[in-house]
């Protein structure tokens, strides 16, 4: 039968069609039993509000390319030739072929009229004629939504069974139409051969899927958490004072900080973190500003952050913290390329500073309100002791910070004007109340340099003086530098000094440099050197720091 044969020439025509999709199943089959080395859990969308120091792990979902699917003429179905004693197919298994020829018929094209509507059929193709055999005289072939048949691409087996199905409706609608002898004692014998032979495949096909859905099922059941999804990062850091200075300690330190983060997401679109952490690492008595992943919690797992954000509407994003959130975390970015604990700068410097001068972290609310695609406008309210019914304690009338920012994120520039309200009686009055304004930029000038920098200023009002505090400093990044995921850094200026009225001002000066060197996926080591002049602003010497910090993330 002419309709038979033409198809089993487009079949021919994607020659290598049977070897790939076997080489192409052993392979989805090893990534199933990969799969379950691992716990399944639902994806939370990212958020816009950047809630912890790990580098993203998520990256975009693939568009799934529309494969090459054949037409289907719907017709009542005659009764069917009688297959042979050995044939394995069963009406689930016809289903099944039903279903994978109408999966993506949503983005496909239309019917195929004419030969000439796929671009990269040609007359002198092998198989043009059989093609065009069956796009112009039986309408059985559909191509891709480009406009294209790729014709010498490999086929898999749910694309020949949805071929064979479109191709077997034509039959079935022909004897339908009353031109049963159109087909011949020959066509028949050829329609129950490839009945026969696709039935074996099918029968495989059904096995392993069935093998799928059980490995699936069982995944399921034992999975850690339908909603939940655990990230973590480990950080070993070896430092030490490579200077002579004998009036500061000096011994060489080996610390660890671990941190476990449970997002949870309900809708896709929200996040739910619970963030664990435990760490033993101490700043050297010389360094006024420490490294960035300092602290020290005896050893002791602590909850270090409980909060939940979620989307209002299509450009407004609201965190609600119950702990563990400080101002910094209410913008949408800090600007500074060398801002990560884990990633970035090995001392806190490389922290803008107008972040750093407020009441700590806490219980607190806050919003990314997206004026543009470009310009957000960013707040949040913390209080320290939110949690404390004790006089000038409790969410309003203890310890607190509020923010403001309006930040510019684009892929040529990065910047952001702030400011903070503090308040805390540690500043030395009861009325004592702090104003810090910065500012903030980051200019990628080729791929592979950027250079930036911020200042900060605060005004320290109710303390005798009303003392002023500034700080500045400059950036330059080279991402990717040696390969990708690599990253030098260089940090430079002066950390905050106090000028109260009166007094002689002394000032620090800080420059690192370090080297972060990407040993795969999961692992990095950053070499760094801090160098400080006259570190704690009373004409001390300066000191060196060498450290070496070694993350994990998983």
């Amino acid at each position: 039968m002419e309709i038979i044969a033409g198809y089993a020439s487009c079949v021919r025509y994607c020659s290598s069609c049977f070897s790939s999709a076997i080489a192409t199943e052993a392979q989805t089959s090893s990534e199933s039993e990969a799969l379950g080395a691992e716990v399944l859990a639902v994806e939370p969308e990212v958020s816009t509000l950047d809630l912890v120091e790990l580098e993203p792990a998520v990256e975009p979902v693939a568009e799934v390319e529309v494969p090459v699917e054949l037409a289907q003429v719907p017709v009542e179905q005659p009764a069917p030739v009688a297959a042979p004693a050995n044939t394995m197919t069963t009406v689930d298994s016809l289903e099944q072929i039903m279903e994978y020829s109408s999966e993506g018929s949503d983005n496909s094209l239309n019917q195929v009229t004419s030969i000439s509507q796929l671009s990269d059929v040609q007359p002198t193709d092998w198989a043009f004629q059989a093609l065009q055999s069956l796009v112009e005289r039986y309408g059985v072939i559909a191509g891709y939504p480009d406009g294209t048949y790729r014709g010498n691409r490999a086929m898999t087996r749910f694309e020949f069974a949805a071929g064979l199905n479109a191709a077997l409706d034509r039959v079935n609608e022909l004897i339908a139409a009353g031109l049963a002898d159109a087909v011949t004692r020959e066509d028949l014998a050829t329609l129950q051969r490839l009945q026969e032979e696709f039935a074996a495949e099918l029968a495989t096909l059904r096995g392993r899927v069935d093998a799928l859905e059980a490995r699936t099922a069982e995944l399921e059941a034992n999975q850690f958490s339908t909603t939940t999804k655990l990230r973590g990062e480990t950080i070993f850091n070896v430092a030490g004072v490579l200077d002579e200075d004998e009036a500061f300690d000096s011994q060489i330190t080996f610390g660890y900080r671990v941190r476990l983060n449970f997002d949870t997401s309900f809708t896709g679109e929200d996040r739910l973190r619970t963030r664990f952490q435990v760490r033993n690492i101490e700043n050297f008595d010389s360094d006024p500003i420490g490294f960035s992943f300092s602290g020290d919690s005896d050893g002791v797992f602590e909850l270090d952050d409980l909060v939940y954000t979620f989307p209002l509407g299509e450009r407004v994003e609201i965190a609600i913290a119950a702990t563990g959130f400080a101002v910094d975390d209410f913008v949408a970015s800090t600007i500074s390329p060398l801002d990560s604990s884990g990633q970035g700068s090995l001392s806190d410097f490389g922290f803008p500073r107008q972040y750093a001068f407020n009441t700590g972290s806490g219980a607190g609310a806050g919003a990314i309100i997206q004026l543009t695609d470009n310009l957000s406008l960013d707040g949040g309210y913390v209080a320290d002791d939110a949690n404390s019914p004790d006089a000038g304690s409790g969410l309003f009338n203890g310890p607190y910070s509020a923010i403001g920012q309006l930040t510019w994120l684009s892929d040529a520039f990065d910047a952001a004007i702030t400011y903070v309200h503090s308040y805390d009686p540690a500043f030395g009055s009861d009325n004592a109340a702090a104003n810090t304004y910065g500012g903030q930029v980051n200019f990628r000038l080729i791929p592979g340099i950027e250079i930036g920098g911020g200042i900060a200023y605060t005004d320290i009002a109710g303390v005798p003086g009303d003392a002023e505090s500034w700080s500045y400093q400059g950036t330059l990044a080279f991402p990717d530098l040696g390969g990708e995921g690599n990253l030098l850094g260089i940090l430079a200026g002066v950390p905050t000094y106090t000028a109260v009225p009166g007094t002689d001002i002394e000032t620090s000066f800080l420059v690192e440099g370090f080297y972060r060197y990407r040993l795969t996926d999961n692992i990095s080591i950053t070499p760094g050197v801090i160098w400080i002049e006259d570190p704690l602003g009373d004409d001390t010497d300066s000191t060196i720091i060498g450290a070496l910090r070694t993350t994990f993330t998983f």
